[in-house]
């Protein structure tokens, strides 16, 4: 007797079901948790008056939205899980408001950024001397204890160096007080103070500094790539880690550091590796420019700054897609550890700078030559370093034309007989020199090229230069030293660039 058969069936959408259960049991599974960049986090400041991109990670595919002042914005995940929505420009504001990020595919899944105002954002960036802190400044306990100004906020980024750009940022919003002040960045919160109260909005800064850092620590690995002058850069990196590669291959490589190694005590020189760890990061954050102070580590190759430091200003421009991003920066200040004449070179990096403000547009360049300590690389008065990146960037950037912003600019000159004529600009309501026509400042040289102390006669707005001991001359310098004797201001106070009027070969001619 046969057993009757039975065929049993699965319902069509149950066999769907079933489908989909089997693959999710064989596929990964890929999920990742909401996340914005820790940029967007309590306290943050946004950028008025122009499009705002927020950005972040979740799982490929999921619906995100944005919400804040009004605005609705909503995208979908890219394959690899990034997303970025635009908030459109909006005007200063001192309201406290929130920031929501939603998960629209994961309900429940939200984030809520407070106290979020909208003002001016800069990125302060360099070296040393731009990290310095306000508690290591001048008058540092009644700077510390007048510091109580809630609508400035300062991102403080942790080190981090890094072969390849990354994405992710780590640090955190601090609102400005006596308590967070004392490890601000004190040359950025004396600019931001300034254009606070000039400006009467929110000022946010993002803080990107390291001590001991080269400029090309900074700029990417295509821009360094770029120009064949830059090649030796990049050629002493490699021949780092070949020779580290030999001392591994040997068993002798135990006491010393990878060339590769992001090891931020060890590599922060390393090309591109700031750029990649610590600034690649905050791109594209919504910002209105950049303050600068950096310099001193390339201060023996001050002829190679003259293409590197605009190169590197082209770069960050570059990246932000802003090819008139503000780039306001300190020409290095005055400096007497070793004995001169020119023991660092400061004087040819100093050119560079000025090179760079006269060639490169939509810069800005704030003379410190006057305000340094001869025997402290990081000297503690910053107060006038930042109010002159202020002055830079109202009269530059915030349209305050009638504002006088920069000190005396050699414009030209003229030999006249014994004597050469130098012209300047940025006068403002006239020239002055401090301490009288014998004590300079200036040198003047003949064919020679011998340069003799200079006596100097004011003509208005010119100088007349000259010296008893050199009867033909035909060249001018100024200020030309590590350490300088600057006695040229105009009547604001704001003092001249050190220049000279010659291009004979210096110490730094060819060295890269």
């Amino acid at each position: 007797m046969r057993m009757p058969s039975f065929e049993f069936r699965l319902p069509r959408s149950l066999c769907s079901i079933w489908r989909i259960a089997v693959f999710l049991m064989a596929a990964p599974v890929l999920s990742a948790a909401l996340s914005p960049s820790a940029l967007f986090s309590d306290h943050m400041i946004l950028q008025r008056d122009r499009p705002v991109p927020v950005w972040g990670t979740a799982t490929p595919g999921e619906k995100i939205a944005v919400y804040f002042g009004g605005q609705f914005h909503r995208v979908k995940t890219d394959p690899q899980g990034n997303w970025q929505v635009r908030l459109k420009p909006m005007p200063p504001s001192f309201e406290p408001r929130e920031l929501v990020i939603k998960n629209l595919t994961t309900p429940g899944e939200k984030i809520t950024i407070r106290d979020v105002l909208v003002g001016e954002v800069w990125i302060a960036a360099g070296q040393s001397n731009m990290a310095y802190g306000v508690s290591s400044a001048s008058k540092a306990d009644a700077e510390i204890a007048a510091a109580n100004y809630p609508a400035i906020r300062v991102f403080q980024m942790e080190t981090r160096v890094a072969g390849e750009p990354q994405r992710t940022v780590t640090g955190l919003w601090k609102v400005c007080s006596p308590k967070s002040v004392g490890d601000f960045s004190a040359t950025g919160y004396f600019f931001a103070r300034d254009l606070y109260q000039a400006l009467n909005v929110p000022v946010g800064l993002l803080q990107n500094a390291e001590s001991g850092t080269l400029a090309e620590a900074w700029m990417s690995k295509e821009a360094l790539e770029s120009d064949a002058d830059f090649q030796p850069i990049l050629d002493r990196y490699q021949n780092e880690v070949t020779a580290y590669q030999a001392l591994v291959a040997s068993g002798d490589a135990s006491k010393t550091n990878s060339p590769d190694s992001t090891d931020p005590n060890t590599r922060i020189t390393r090309p591109s590796g700031l750029y990649n760890g610590k600034l690649n990061p905050l791109i594209p954050y919504a910002i209105r420019g950049v303050i600068w102070w950096q310099g001193e580590y390339n201060s023996e190759r001050g002829e190679q700054y003259r293409k590197l430091f605009p190169a590197l200003i082209r770069d960050w421009r570059a990246r932000w897609k802003s090819p008139n991003l503000p780039f306001l920066f300190v020409q290095l200040q005055n400096l007497d550890i070793q004995p001169q004449p020119n023991p660092a070179h400061y004087d040819e990096l100093r050119e560079a700078q000025l090179m760079t403000h006269r060639s490169v547009p939509h810069t800005g360049m704030a003379v410190a030559c006057d305000v340094g300590d001869p025997k402290d690389i990081h000297p503690p008065n910053k107060q006038p370093v930042g109010q002159r990146l202020a002055l830079l960037a109202r009269n530059l950037v915030y349209g305050e034309k009638d504002l006088v912003s920069s000190g005396p600019l050699f414009r030209k000159f003229k030999i006249t007989n014994s004597n050469i004529e130098i012209t300047f600009d940025h006068t403002g309501s006239g020239l002055v020199l401090k301490t009288g026509t014998a004590l300079s400042g200036f040198e003047i040289a003949g064919k020679d090229r011998v340069f003799n102390r200079a006596l100097v006669e004011l003509k208005k707005n010119k100088l007349i230069v000259s010296s008893p001991k050199v009867p033909k001359p035909i060249a001018v310098r100024y200020a030309w030293l590590d350490n300088p004797l600057c006695t040229l201001f105009n009547v604001e106070g704001l003092p001249a660039s050190p220049f000279r009027t010659d291009d004979w070969p210096v110490h730094s001619t060819g060295k890269r």
